[in-house]
């Protein structure tokens, strides 16, 4: 974790293998990450201050990835497949039990499941509605889906839409094209209804593919994104004043804690 009031790096996880694919708790005391830990793998949870040990939530008999907590912070949405199935992929929310000191997950309890790969759950703002990424059509589309489960379900992108991240002020869902462009949606959501406007487009800047997971999120107050970029990605480009970039942050993080530090 980098904390940018005080421009320093601040190691949070000491597990073995590959912790990644961290989601904030709505309060910021608390997050929940993915361990591919050989000895324990599963979903952890830690303090984001770094006081305690990382908590262990799950078995890791299943492959899942951590994304999205309610705004209450009693609900976390993620996703789910067999570790030996590399063909479905559903969507699950499951009840943080428990206390900070010793939290653990309630029964999962299935939000979508298709044949098809769905991912990428994100909770809107007032909790009524979860946004996520399904490739049932043949390519990834977002989609918007009423929380909980029921009714009605709506199709935000046109040509491809991934990562969907909601505006804190309640007025826009933003989603990457299958290019990398960050794209905006305004929409209305009365009741049972959920209607999106156009989509257009919010950054010309493609963003780096890193593979199942997002590179960039945006800010509390809508108006710019943190994004991971390298340099090949900002050579050449106008960047807007609209977005935040952090260039070559793995390169800075090793830098400034090296392994000897560690």
């Amino acid at each position: 974790m980098s904390d940018l009031d005080r421009d320093a790096p601040s190691r949070l996880t000491f597990l073995a293998g590959s912790n990644q694919w961290p989601a904030w708790a709505p309060d910021g005391r608390s997050i929940i990450f993915e361990s591919t830990n050989p000895a324990a793998p599963g979903l952890y949870w830690i303090r984001s201050d770094g006081s305690g040990e990382a908590q262990r939530l799950t078995d890791g008999k299943l492959a899942e990835w951590p994304s999205s907590f309610s705004p209450d912070g009693k609900r976390l949405a993620f996703s789910q497949r067999e570790r030996a199935n590399g063909g479905s992929q559903d969507i699950f929310t499951a009840r943080i039990e428990g206390d900070p000191d010793h939290p653990h997950l309630g029964k999962p309890e299935l939000f979508v499941g298709t044949q098809a790969i769905e991912d990428a759950p994100r909770f809107s703002p007032d909790g009524r509605w979860l946004a996520y990424q399904s490739n049932e059509s043949g390519i990834f589309e977002t989609y918007v889906r009423p929380f909980p489960p029921g009714g009605g379900r709506w199709q935000i992108s046109t040509g491809g839409g991934m990562f969907p991240v909601w505006s804190r002020d309640g007025h826009e869902l933003l989603f990457e094209t299958l290019d990398r462009r960050v794209m905006a949606v305004s929409y209305d959501a009365k009741g049972d209804s959920f209607a999106a406007g156009k989509p257009r487009i919010w950054s010309e800047i493609r963003l780096p593919d890193f593979g199942p997971r997002t590179t960039y999120d945006l800010a509390p107050d809508g108006k710019r994104l943190a994004a991971v970029l390298t340099s090949d990605e900002m050579a050449g480009q106008n960047l807007s004043m609209r977005l935040s970039f952090l260039v070559n942050f793995f390169d800075e993080l090793r830098r400034r804690a090296p392994e000897s530090k560690k």
